[in-house]
């Protein structure tokens, strides 16, 4: 049971700045990650549509055999976590819970701001998860869905974007905001432009990382931890599927995870069920 993957599930890229915190702080594990490309952004769709999407991916993965399940999508977690925890016999996993945890550690001031998706804010499970641990909070929340497409197109580096991160989170700062939780895995990408945005005095939330902390704290405790020992018998390896376009997810993943070589396989969706079809170039 413990040489079986983590799997990963999530809207498109997103999700990968959640598995390469696993890479780094869990390299003797395998990973299995499922990006639905051709179905991003989630954040405009209705709850029970993208709770569809996340059991089709759970199958998908769950038939290919994985030890963990983590939820690697804001407004994934929102919509199924509850659900999929109850159903599923392994550890499931969601990034909300992680990232509130976290700002709670992090603000002075009990400010906390909040970033996401427009399915994730309207759900308001980030404002919940925070004042159920601490009551006398005050939460400011924003959807910010164009920075999801900018990070999709790969514009994090254009020009215009640091104008539009600008504009967007100056109501964080006035506001005096002291922590900010990156409430969709695409964010991290984003970081350095929303950090120029909101100043050094705001300290910023990857729930990504404070993710993959809890994934190695249930690992443990669950006896799933894979050992160097073990590595050396078992090679960990790294598995991507996606329903988009397979060359363009290989390279924004080789890119952001910091490898040469990264073999992409695709899927589409036939009938409520998802079907391997095509495999990046090497």
């Amino acid at each position: 049971m413990k040489n079986l993957p983590i799997g990963f599930i999530d809207s498109g890229f997103g999700g990968l700045t959640v598995a390469r915190q696993s890479l780094r702080q869990l390299p003797n594990e395998s990973i299995i990650y499922f990006g639905d490309s051709a179905r991003v952004p989630y954040g405009p769709r209705p709850l029970e549509e993208v709770k569809e999407y996340i059991w089709q991916m759970t199958n998908f993965l769950l038939a290919k055999g994985i030890k963990m399940l983590v939820i690697a999508c804001n407004t994934g977690t929102a919509a199924a976590l509850k659900e999929v925890r109850e159903a599923l016999s392994i550890p499931v996993i969601g990034v909300i819970h992680p990232g509130s945890r976290a700002a709670i550690k992090q603000t002075h001031n009990r400010r906390i701001g909040v970033i996401a998706t427009e399915g994730t804010i309207k759900s308001q499970v980030y404002k919940q998860a925070l004042l159920e641990k601490v009551e006398n909070l005050t939460v400011y929340s924003m959807a910010c869905p164009e920075f999801v497409t900018i990070v999709e197109e790969n514009r994090v580096g254009d020009f215009e974007t640091q104008g539009i991160v600008n504009e967007r989170l100056k109501p964080f700062v006035d506001n005096g905001v002291d922590a900010l939780i990156l409430g969709c895995t695409h964010f991290p990408i984003m970081r350095g432009a929303i950090q120029e945005a909101v100043g050094e005095s705001i300290q910023l939330i990857d729930s990504g990382v404070e993710t993959i902390n809890e994934v190695s704290t249930l690992l443990d405790y669950f006896g799933l931890s894979r050992t160097a020992n073990d590595a050396k018998q078992f090679p960990s390896t790294q598995v991507f599927y996606t329903t988009g376009e397979v060359n363009h997810f290989a390279k924004v993943a080789k890119n952001w995870l910091h490898k040469e070589t990264i073999e992409v396989i695709q899927c589409e969706v036939k009938g409520n069920v998802l079907i391997e079809t095509n495999h990046s170039e090497p």
